[in-house]
């Protein structure tokens, strides 16, 4: 098997048959299946699935079980030289796939990379690449000065700002929405940190790659549409804002809290709280 498009569904019926349909237009191999994750959705997308997509290997799950968790089942399920981590309410646009695994294929040491993603109004979506999330970086992409000062790089080090969109780099990750992963890199570190019930787990295994000798791109000539939380993160937007709050603090106390004192880790612990207590609030005054 040439290539395996991994996707994990939680009610994006909606988005699911244009993402589908728009597979085969990514890539001139023959050789490709599609493993899709349904986490309980309520939509009607399994029906949808099988009546639709018999060739589909699908997984139904019966309770939500999280993306990372279900994202590793269809990895595991899969057996493609290349997986391509997917979200279902994107597009992916003419050969982009071909592209990333060219990219792949240029040098052995490449095992991640990622396309340019854009938005629905075509313009760009800034979380597609990523610097390394530290501190400082997250402090600057909260407040605001990553976008106030875009072309400064102490400032725009998390999204990588300062950098020309349409220009290839190698970067120290990419967003999960579309990157493609090559095998020996699965064999080398294993799969996705299941401890991430969702969010971050992109940018930990990006972290995880690059801690052990890979390299991660950003490829700008292969280009894929995101609707952007048009599935789970729509569908339960309390549980996604506490689930991204809490793979933030994940992610620094598993990668960086042994590099600052313990009273930094406790102000960006309570910092983080404060954060989430405001975002939720925020939402319901929305609702």
């Amino acid at each position: 098997m040439d290539i395996s498009f991994c996707i994990v569904n939680l009610n994006a019926k909606k988005y699911l048959s244009n993402c589908l349909k728009s597979i085969p237009c990514s890539t001139k191999l023959d050789l490709i299946e599609i493993v899709i994750v349904d986490n309980n959705s309520y939509d009607g997308s399994v029906d949808f699935l099988s009546d639709n997509y018999p060739e589909v290997k699908l997984i139904r799950n019966k309770r939500n079980e999280g993306y990372t968790k279900a994202m590793n089942q269809a990895m595991k399920l899969s057996t493609g030289d290349y997986r391509v981590i997917l979200n279902p309410d994107t597009l992916l646009m003419y050969d982009s796939i071909d592209i990333l695994i060219g990219q792949i294929k240029s040098d052995s040491n490449i095992g991640i990379v990622g396309p340019k993603v854009i938005n629905a109004d075509g313009s760009f979506q800034k979380s597609c690449r990523r610097g390394i999330a530290r501190p400082a970086a997250v402090f600057s992409y909260f407040l605001g000065l990553s976008e106030r000062y875009p072309s400064n790089k102490h400032f725009t080090g998390y999204h990588l700002n300062y950098l020309n969109e349409n220009e290839l780099n190698e970067v120290d990750g990419v967003s999960g929405s579309c990157m493609v992963i090559q095998n020996k890199l699965i064999d080398d570190i294993g799969y996705f940190d299941e401890r991430y019930f969702a969010y971050q787990e992109d940018s930990d295994y990006c972290l995880m790659a690059k801690n052990s000798g890979w390299k991660v791109y950003y490829n700008p000539n292969a280009v894929v549409k995101h609707y952007g939380g048009k599935g789970g993160a729509h569908s339960l937007p309390s549980k996604a804002i506490f689930e991204w709050h809490r793979s933030y603090v994940r992610y620094y106390f598993k990668h960086f809290s042994d590099d600052y004192s313990l009273l930094f880790n406790f102000f960006y612990y309570t910092l983080m709280i404060g954060k989430l207590i405001f975002a939720q609030s925020r939402n319901l005054i929305k609702s």
